[in-house]
Parts: structure tokens; C-alpha cells; sequence
């Protein structure tokens, strides 16, 4: 069942331009491809978030959409005047983005939603195998993931650790594109050592609870 509708979630991904286009302008953005772009959109969100830190979300989109329409109708008062004194034609100045078709089409929708139940039904899963205990090594390891998130959790508050992430993702593939080399190695040998730890915690559970070979 699960396999199927990742065949159609992904035949649906494909047949989906805009999907593409979406990613596509996203990593550009983080990538820094386009570096004005990229510090604009690196800026406003971090500036969202702080003033989400420090101000009610009410107060946030309130703020951003009258700095908005401040933007928008003083362009539009302006352009008016000019065409008046100058007697053109030019007509509304937001025309091309008026006309601009901006709805979610059905095969989107779908798309979306077929995506939101894969990606359910397998955090349902392993959630159940986790915290039942199917596997002890496992089980093992969320135990101290959410031993360690405790300590996070006392030091920072959502929103800052929503900061700290916005703040990697654009920094972080502009270091790792520098020092790929060097990462990849570090990398490589933290994931061996931590094979090799699990192997020797594996190798001295009782056989009734080891993982089987085929797992």
C-alpha cells in the first residue's frame, strides 16, 4: 500500500512544473546562486523570526502586511500620478501579477496530499516499533536523542532553535561547498566509530533481544 502511493506521489511530483520550479528557486536561494536574492531572503527571514521572538505572531503579520500595502498602494498612488501628468496609458502597474494565475491546481492538491499521508503513515510506524521497543538498539538511541533534547529544550526556546536552523540552512552549503573534502572525511569516520560502537553494544545484549541478521 505504502509503495504504491509513493509511485504516485512521485509520478505526481513529476507531472508537476511548478513543484520543480518551487525547489528549484529554493536551492538556488540557499546555494547563494544568486547572491542579492539570497541575502534579501536570508534577511527578511531572519528579521520575521527575531520580531516572532519578541512580538505576538498577530503583531508580526500585522506589521508585515501594512508594511506591505504601504509598499504597494504609495507605488500605485505614485504610478497614477505619472500617467495622469503625462496623459499615458499604461493601465494598473500590477497587471502582469494580477493576471498571473495564483490558485493550487487539483493535481497539486492531490499531490500534497498523498505526500502529507506517505510521510504520516511512516512516522506512525516507527513511532509504534520505537516506543514499543521492536528493536532495543534503536529504542536505545531515542531514548538519548530525547535525553539530549532535554538539555536543548532547557537552553533554548522553539523559536530560537528555528533561528539557529534558518541560519544553517543558508550558511551551511556555502561551508560544506568550501570544505567538502574535509567534511565528507570527518564525516565518514564519526559515522564508522559510531558503527563500531553500536556493533559492540549490539554484540553484548542477550541473544533473545539482538537483531537478527536480516534486519
Amino acid at each position: 500500500m505504502a509503495d504504491s502511493t509513493s509511485l504516485s506521489v512521485s509520478s505526481s511530483s513529476s507531472n508537476s512544473p511548478s513543484l520543480k520550479g518551487s525547489i528549484s528557486s529554493a536551492l538556488e536561494l540557499l546555494y547563494w546562486r544568486e547572491p542579492k536574492k539570497s541575502a534579501a531572503s536570508f534577511g527578511l527571514s531572519l528579521l520575521v523570526l527575531v520580531s516572532l521572538a519578541t512580538l505576538s505572531i498577530i503583531s508580526v503579520v500585522s506589521y508585515l502586511l501594512l508594511a506591505l500595502l504601504c509598499v504597494t498602494i504609495t507605488f500605485r498612488v505614485y504610478k497614477s500620478v505619472v500617467q495622469a501628468v503625462q496623459k499615458s496609458e499604461e493601465g494598473h502597474p500590477y497587471k502582469s501579477l494580477l493576471d498571473r494565475d495564483v490558485s493550487v491546481s487539483p493535481e497539486t492538491s492531490r499531490w500534497a496530499a498523498d505526500l502529507v499521508l506517505v510521510h504520516l503513515n511512516h512516522v506512525l510506524v516507527h513511532t509504534r516499533r520505537l516506543l514499543l521497543v521492536e528493536d532495543l538498539v534503536d529504542s536505545l538511541k531515542l531514548a538519548a536523542g530525547m535525553w539530549l533534547m532535554t538539555y536543548i529544550g532547557a537552553i533554548f526556546n522553539g523559536i530560537t532553535i528555528v533561528i539557529l536552523a534558518d541560519i544553517i540552512c543558508f550558511t551551511s552549503p556555502l561551508v560544506y561547498q568550501k570544505y567538502k573534502t574535509q567534511i565528507d572525511r570527518h564525516i565518514e569516520l564519526t559515522r564508522s566509530r559510531l558503527k563500531e560502537t553500536l556493533d559492540r553494544l549490539q554484540d553484548k545484549l542477550p541473544g533473545s533481544i539482538k537483531r537478527t541478521k536480516a534486519d
